[in-house]
């Protein structure tokens, strides 16, 4: 069982889920619900701009589980901030899933002069109890204290690209004490540090892969992760994480390879915004 943290309005959420980002075949999507579900995830993470939702949201009707045993995250992408359509994004995603209401929904890019308005018609999706749960994706602590100054609401999440090659502890540690939880997109790096001394030497210790290790050394920081795969052998080592405890030298050890290392793209219209 994948265990749960609890948010800041007290829901919780599992330590661990499947990124469904760029599984766009409906066969694969359907494959890798079920191998997920199977494997004990019950937290899924999509958004509109991926345009997966429709095939997602049949996969998880044939899953074989209820709505209440699924945490499924979704996010208002830029367009629609731009235009100011936070409400019939959200409702979109609704339809396109045939659900009632998201677990999470997130402002995916803090897109300059809209991101404040946007969190505003968060606010009200929230009360109406059709997102259980709002935060934001790749906000900076600029953006975070903006919403702090508008907002009673602090988010309940900010999802980030979070990995040993660039462990972004100042703003991590600048969420989790404002009680927001951090929760890791791109945690594996694409691929980047599976071949790493370090991991690979720590991972021989416990009987783990390298990038077990890096997933263990984010949940250990009490940050949720929701690595993307297909492959079932992987869908299953991405969770089997939770039976072993890495040392605190072994922790301070993996922070040192920091590299800044971003690996996931910048959407073309933020490239040129402020994203610290």
């Amino acid at each position: 069982m994948i265990p749960e943290l609890i948010l800041n309005n007290q829901q919780k959420m599992p330590f661990a889920g499947l990124g469904i980002y760029k599984i766009n075949n409906e066969s694969d999507m359907s494959d890798a619900v079920n191998d997920a579900v199977d494997l004990g995830y019950r937290m899924f993470d999509t958004a509109s701009v991926y345009r997966n939702e429709e095939i997602f949201g049949k996969a998880v009707r044939s899953c074989g589980l209820s709505r209440g045993e699924l945490f499924i995250t979704s996010k208002v992408w830029n367009t629609a901030q731009r235009m100011g359509d936070i409400e019939g994004a959200f409702n979109r995603s609704l339809d396109r899933m045939k659900l009632d209401y998201i677990d999470l929904y997130l402002i995916h890019w803090p897109v300059p002069g809209c991101y404040g308005e946007t969190w505003k018609h968060l606010e009200q999706i929230y009360h109406s109890g059709r997102a259980r749960s709002i935060g934001v994706s790749n906000f900076g602590i600029v953006h975070l204290e903006h919403l702090f100054e508008m907002s009673g609401i602090v988010p309940a999440v900010n999802q980030i690209e979070c990995h040993p090659l660039w462990n972004q502890h100042e703003l991590t540690a600048y969420c989790q004490e404002r009680g927001i939880t951090v929760q890791a997109y791109a945690p594996l790096a694409r691929g980047a540090y599976v071949e790493r001394e370090i991991l690979r030497q720590i991972g021989n210790k416990y009987q783990k892969t390298a990038t077990q290790i890096g997933l263990r050394w984010l949940v250990q920081q009490n940050i949720s992760v929701v690595p993307k795969s297909i492959n079932l052998d992987h869908l299953e080592k991405n969770v089997d994480i939770f039976d072993f405890t890495l040392t605190d030298t072994e922790m301070a050890t993996i922070s040192t390879m920091d590299e800044h290392l971003r690996t996931a793209n910048i959407p073309e219209d933020m490239i040129n915004a402020d994203l610290q």
